[in-house]
């Protein structure tokens, strides 16, 4: 797990962007949020949509002090944090600041890494090429699986079983194959009423 940095006394992430804006998918979609993207990546998925995300630079690092303003200045009520892949960090004081606003504090993760720091809803969204850790998986308040093929239905109904009865079962189409695989989904859900339909609303709104 990697510890942030600590320059000039206080801690410090390395952020490729934070924003204010709208949930875009998943289980709270159309929620007001601000966003704190990490850098760093190496589960490397072929279709991510912030492949930029992946590489961390010595200029991103941003102190945990200013990041806490500036979701004070936006007021939001809910943070995300997402990547990159945010979970390779230790998360305990960027979340325990964030927290004392009393604000829901959200991650959405592949689950490859175990999860540190206090949340209010776990998004696990895994991927093949790095697949997620059991202990990921039973934390999870929302299993959201990205399908790209029939293989992806199998993949996620073994994977729902190693989450709690309480976890929102959601199935996404990858951007670029929608056309092809909404059907399949369409089907799948009918089949299996435990699953719900994930959209990308923010590429619809083509919005951040």
């Amino acid at each position: 797990m990697i510890q942030p940095k600590i320059i000039n006394g206080t801690f410090h992430y390395p952020i490729m962007e934070h924003f204010y804006s709208l949930q875009g998918e998943g289980a709270y979609a159309g929620k007001a949020a601000y966003f704190i993207r990490i850098a760093g990546c190496d589960v490397g998925c072929s279709w991510c949509d912030v492949k930029e995300s992946w590489n961390v630079a010595e200029d991103q690092y941003l102190d945990l002090d200013f990041l806490v303003n500036e979701v004070n200045r936006s007021k939001a009520s809910l943070v995300v944090i997402t990547g990159g892949e945010p979970a390779m960090y230790n998360l305990e004081a960027l979340t325990s600041s964030l927290k004392k606003d009393k604000r829901r504090i959200h991650i959405e993760t592949s689950g490859a890494y175990t999860i540190s720091g206090e949340f209010d809803w776990v998004c696990v969204s895994p991927k093949r090429f790095k697949k997620p850790l059991d202990s990921s998986l039973k934390k999870a308040d929302e299993l959201k699986m990205i399908v790209v093929n029939r293989q992806d239905l199998l993949w996620a109904t073994e994977l729902s079983q190693k989450c709690s009865t309480t976890c929102q079962l959601l199935l996404q189409p990858e951007w670029d194959r929608s056309e092809k695989v909404f059907p399949i989904i369409t089907d799948f859900i009918k089949d299996d009423q435990k699953w719900k339909l994930s959209l990308q609303l923010h590429k619809y709104l083509n919005i951040r």
